[in-house]
Order: C-alpha cells, then structure tokens, then sequence
C-alpha cells in the first residue's frame, strides 16, 4: 500500500489516534477532568474484586458505615474491569484501556455506518473531526460515555443492516438487540440517539413485517434498561440508605435551569464538543445541506437534535456545567462538520481546514494526558495510612465531595468539607457510627486545618493524618 493510499485509508487513523491516546495510559486516575468521576468507576470494580462479584449490587466506597451499595448506571465497564483483574492483578488504569478500545472500535463502526450512506470523503471527514473532539480525551477516561455511544453507533449499524436485508439477518438483529441493552446500561441518554431508526420506519421499501419485528425487539431490549433505572436504582437507594446517582430532574425545572446557565449550555456545542473550528465546519454543513436541500444531512440532524433536547432539559444545570454530556451529540455534530468540509470545492482547503480542526481539538486536551506533582502525592496515603490502620477502619477526608483520595486511601469512610469538620457534634456523631482516623489533605483535593484535640499520627507536606480522640476521654 503506498503512502497516500494509506493515509486515505480510515483504520490507519483509528489507529493512529489509538496509538497516541496510550501515551500515559497507565496512569491512575488522577488527571484534573473528572478524577471524581473516574474513582467513582474504579471503586465498584475493586469492591466487585474484593467484597461481592454481584454486578446488581455496586458499591462505593463514602458511605461511611454502610456497605456502600447504591443504584448507578448499569456496571458494564467496571465489571469488565473486574473481570480483567480475576486474570491479572488490579491496577488502575484497567478501564482506560478498556475504554480506549470500545471507543476506537466505535469510530470503526461511526465510518462504516456512514459509507453505507454518503461519499467516502464524507465518512472520511466526519471520522476524523469526531476521533479528535471531546471523544478524544474521554476515550481514554475510566467513564463510560463514550464507551456507551460506541456500542449505540454500533448498535445502529446491526440495526440498519437487518432493516435493509442484509446477510445474516437473525446474526444482524440479535447483535443489534445485544449492543442496544448493553449501550443504554451503561449510559441512558446514549440512547436517544435511536430516534435515527425514524427514517427507515417512513422508508415505504422496507418490509412491513421486517420493521414489525425489530420494533418488538428493540421493545424487548428496552425492558431491561427501564427496570435497571427506574425499579432497580431507587430499590438500592432505598433498601441500602445511600444515594449517589443523578437521575436528573423534571424538564420543567431542567428547562429553566437550562435558561438560567444559557452561555454555558450553548458553550457545550460551540466550545466543548469539537471547539472553534469544528463547529465552524458544522454551521457550514448545515447551512449547504438546507440550501441543497440534502434531506439525509438535515433531517438526521433535526432529529437528533430534537430527541438531544429531552437529554439537556432533563439534566438541566448539571448538563450546562458537566462536560461529558455533550458527547452523545457530537457524533451527529461531526458529520454535519463533515459533510460541511466535503463541499469545499478545493480538497486542499477541505484538508487545511480538517488539519486545523485535528490541531484545535488535540492541543485543547493535551492536558488529560499528565498528573500534576501534588496531585500524584495521593498514590502515598494508602501505604502511609496502613502503617497504622487496618484497612476495615472507617476514615474521615476532607476531600469536599471529591470520593478519589478516599479511593487511593483504599478506605471506607466519609469525605467532607473542612467546614464541616470543624463541628464537634459531627465528628461525635461520625465516631459512634465507627470513624476512626481523619485525613486531613494540605494541597491536592483539599485545604490545611489543623485539629487541636485529636493525636497527630502522620504528618507530612500533602497531609496530616489524626487518629481520633474519645470525646469521653477529652471531657476528663
């Protein structure tokens, strides 16, 4: 294959970007985006290791003194970590390249998706634009965002081929089945992305019977999904006395929260999706697909625009101020941007600008590939602490609401504010339920305090580490 062939060739880019995304892919989970939320992954699948392999009772590890099972997304991704770990010995970074994988696997099936519909540099284009947005970085993050919408885009492609009488069809509509619960599992709002199905429903040529039976199947797979997140995670908060996972809220109110963060709402699309270039390439696909009147273009984006608008409105705030909940949008977002470059007369323009496109989205996430150096210091306090505790002891951080320093303490406990620590009603409180020692973190995940009236048994420049006092025994 000669050189230009090659670089014409999409799997030499998917891998390519895969390549480059394992720069630093043994890192632990503590770059600044979203270490919470990693931590929050990794906790359930070390607890499936070591406390309970049951995937329907997840558990993490700042619920204090209750066994930390709560409802949250279906744990696909960290049970597969789990499962990894049953073969090999635990490390962090596990689900990185778990989800580095999936996610390359899901730009592989984003192109054949859309060869099936539109010219090779139309594919080409929107592949590229979609490998280098904010799938770049989440691609390699211990989440299951872009995990999930991989497994959708491919859900997609079985999809479409049962409904257009491809070969293999009881193959095509089972895979299709399998991809379209596992997907929406792990991430609900991935699948809103199947309004798309619309479009070959109106198609008169296929088959009545055909979509009668994908219909029921696609009915069948949502059962699952339905019972996981509307039975399943409310018993588990209710039975186990822990509530962690964010349902959203009603899209009334979301609809006003929405209008209340409307800058930063809009700054999702226009910034974090495929930043300044990018999105600049999308206005320019969707104003030429409406004035060509190329239906496919504009209609795919209408729809998933409309059926995206039921996901911001019903995450409202937390959508304007979380990043990742823009991804399942931008899969759609990429190909009006890629359709966009294709009409640009000059294919050397139409390069210059994809290149552009590819050096804005990677230098504006350069950052999630290293720890800062205090940061980094917090892979010491699960050695320093078991100089002197059990791993069974109850810990107090004060962390805010940040879970990932009790994760690398490889405790259970409770993190908190320093505020809050400061009342001697809550330590007291704390103490009967079983707290034993306080972390207090000086520079990475929290601020220095000082506690008068407890024992001092660790001290150094990151934190200082309390073994709780009686409060009887200060009383004398």
């Amino acid at each position: 294959m000669d050189g230009k062939k090659l670089l014409r060739d999409i799997r030499f880019w998917i891998v390519f970007f895969f390549l480059i995304r394992l720069f630093g892919i043994t890192n632990p989970p503590l770059e600044v985006g979203h270490n919470w939320r990693q931590t929050t992954v990794t906790m359930v699948a070390r607890n499936f290791l070591e406390v309970d392999n049951s995937i329907f009772y997840p558990r993490i590890d700042i619920a204090g003194e209750k066994t930390g099972i709560t409802g949250m997304e279906f744990p696909v991704l960290n049970y597969l970590i789990y499962c990894v770990s049953e073969v090999f010995v635990y490390q962090h970074w596990y689900g990185r390249l778990i989800n580095l994988i999936i996610s390359s696997l899901g730009l592989w099936f984003f192109y054949r998706l859309l060869r099936k519909y539109f010219p090779e540099n139309v594919s080409f284009y929107s592949t590229i634009i979609l490998a280098v947005s904010v799938w770049f970085q989440f691609s390699r993050k211990i989440m299951p965002d872009t995990f999930s919408m991989s497994m959708i885009l491919a859900c997609i492609y079985y999809g479409t081929n049962y409904l257009e009488n491809k070969k293999n069809q009881a193959i095509q509509l089972v895979v299709y089945f399998s991809l379209l619960v596992l997907g929406m599992l792990s991430k609900l709002p991935a699948g809103y992305i199947l309004i798309v199905f619309a479009i070959p429903f109106l198609d008169k040529d296929i088959d009545l019977k055909k979509k009668l039976v994908f219909a029921l199947a696609s009915f069948v797979g949502l059962i699952p999904v339905v019972a996981w997140y509307y039975y399943w995670v409310p018993h588990l908060v209710e039975a186990y006395g822990f509530w962690h996972f964010f349902m959203g809220s009603s899209i009334s109110q979301g609809f006003s929260e929405i209008l209340e963060n409307g800058g930063q709402t809009v700054s999702r699309f226009y910034d974090t999706a495929m930043k300044y270039v990018g999105f600049a390439a999308f206005l320019l696909g969707l104003i030429i697909s409406i004035a060509k009147k190329e239906w496919r273009i504009y209609t795919l984006f209408a729809l998933g625009f409309s059926g995206f608008l039921l996901v911001v409105f019903k995450a409202g705030f937390t959508f304007s101020h979380h990043n990742y909940y823009i991804i399942p949008f931008v899969p759609i977002m990429a190909l009006v941007a890629g359709y966009g470059l294709s009409q640009i007369e000059s294919q050397k323009i139409a390069v210059f600008l994809l290149v552009a496109i590819c050096a804005e989205g990677i230098a504006n996430q350069h950052q999630d590939f290293r720890i800062k150096e205090r940061s980094a210091k917090i892979l010491n306090l699960e050695s320093d602490l078991d100089q002197f505790s059990e791993r069974s002891d109850l810990i107090l951080i004060n962390s805010g609401y940040y879970p990932t320093p009790m994760y690398f303490a490889h405790r259970k406990g409770w993190v908190n504010t320093n505020e809050q620590i400061q009342v001697k009603e809550y330590l007291e409180d704390l103490q009967s339920k079983g707290l034993k020692y306080i972390v207090i973190l000086k520079r990475a995940f929290g601020k220095e305090m000082e506690l008068n009236d407890h024992e001092v048994v660790f001290d150094n420049e990151d934190y200082r580490i309390y073994k709780l006092k009686e409060y009887e025994e200060q009383g004398k």
